[in-house]
């Protein structure tokens, strides 16, 4: 597996291996939390609109821009598509009916500006998402029965049973996504803080399937963050019931990629950067598989939002960040470059 070294368009299901050239360009985004008028639900909020419109607004004209030089310099270059890590939405997490109408008007709003393939929205991209836990902790609810829909449009290599998980390929590059959080070890009987909606079963047969050539490389999205929840599995332990990932689903999550060539695993959720390696234990690594935390992108709380940059070729993958302090009236990159060494 690859090891983080510190200081760092479209679907293409034609496998094969990188050329000399070749380069997979995309951006990876999060917690963009579309947020309704509760007064007014048939709003939303200025100040979503202005941080999820200027978002876009900065994806679209990145494209073959200069990167500073303390960003490792070069320009952007050619873009798959984007990599949303979820909390799409805000009001997922609750009822009412009032809250269901903030719902609706929520998820419309993403809809219209994300579009789906790069043609049908304000996105120029396609777009790739997953749910979080203000989108549905439950596995249920509006924002899960539009993701299902918009996953039947999706010429992807392989679909879950429920619809919502799925898998595609960027030239040699096999990405999974696999919605809130990856669960559930069967052997274990608790019941699960958040549902998530048989997402082990699709990843274990999905690798099987894709990523039987085990220097594949493999690219996988949920939202939760991992590392704090990467304890000794004890099924027993009642402390479980009120975590947001159970330990033992985290350990069976694991094992099941271990052997396999997992460039990164992307997530949000915290609203904070953080890049480190992952080894299957809450303890700092020095090798492992790269873990990326996308800070929020588009939050209506505040002015100061970021989403990463990504870049992978034979010999190494990428990652840089761009940012903004004023809602993406204007943009910088961060003063880094992260690079991981190819197997």
């Amino acid at each position: 597996m690859a090891a983080g070294v510190s200081g760092f368009s479209g679907i293409d299901n034609a496998r094969g291996d990188f050329s000399e050239s070749d380069t997979i360009g995309f951006f990876a985004i999060g917690d963009t939390h579309y947020f309704a008028n509760e007064r007014s639900t048939s709003e939303l909020v200025d100040s979503s609109v202005v941080n999820c419109q200027g978002l876009i607004d900065t994806l679209n004209r990145l494209e073959g821009t200069p990167i500073p030089d303390l960003a490792g310099g070069g320009n952007v270059g050619s873009i798959r598509g984007v990599i949303h890590a979820g909390d799409i939405i805000d009001t997922g997490d609750k009822r009412g009916k009032i809250q269901e109408s903030m719902q609706r008007r929520e998820w419309d709003g993403y809809v219209a500006d994300f579009g789906l393939t790069g043609t049908e929205g304000r996105l120029r991209y396609p777009v790739y998402e997953v749910h979080g836990n203000h989108d549905s902790p439950g596995g249920d609810g509006l924002a899960i029965e539009g993701l299902i829909e918009r996953s039947k449009k999706r010429d992807v290599l392989s679909r879950s049973s429920n619809g919502l998980h799925y898998s595609w390929s960027w030239g040699p590059v096999h990405l999974i996504n696999l919605g809130i959080v990856v669960g559930e070890d069967r052997k274990i009987e608790q019941r699960r803080r958040y549902n998530p909606m048989d997402s082990l079963d699709f990843l274990i047969g999905d690798l099987q399937q894709h990523a039987a050539d085990l220097s594949t490389p493999v690219l996988i999205t949920h939202h939760v963050d991992v590392v704090r929840y990467s304890k000794p599995c004890d099924g027993s332990d009642t402390a479980n019931l009120g975590l947001e990932w159970n330990p033992c689903d985290v350990q069976a999550y694991y094992q099941a990629i271990q052997k396999y060539n997992v460039l990164a695993i992307l997530y949000g959720h915290t609203h904070v950067r953080n890049i480190q390696n992952w080894d299957g234990t809450a303890q700092k690594a020095q090798q492992g598989i790269p873990l990326l935390n996308i800070d929020n992108s588009s939050h209506f709380s505040g002015g100061n939002q970021a989403f990463f940059y990504i870049e992978i070729d034979r010999r190494e993958m990428r990652v840089r960040e761009c940012a903004t302090k004023d809602s993406w009236a204007t943009h910088y990159w961060t003063p880094s470059l992260w690079r991981f060494p190819r197997g």
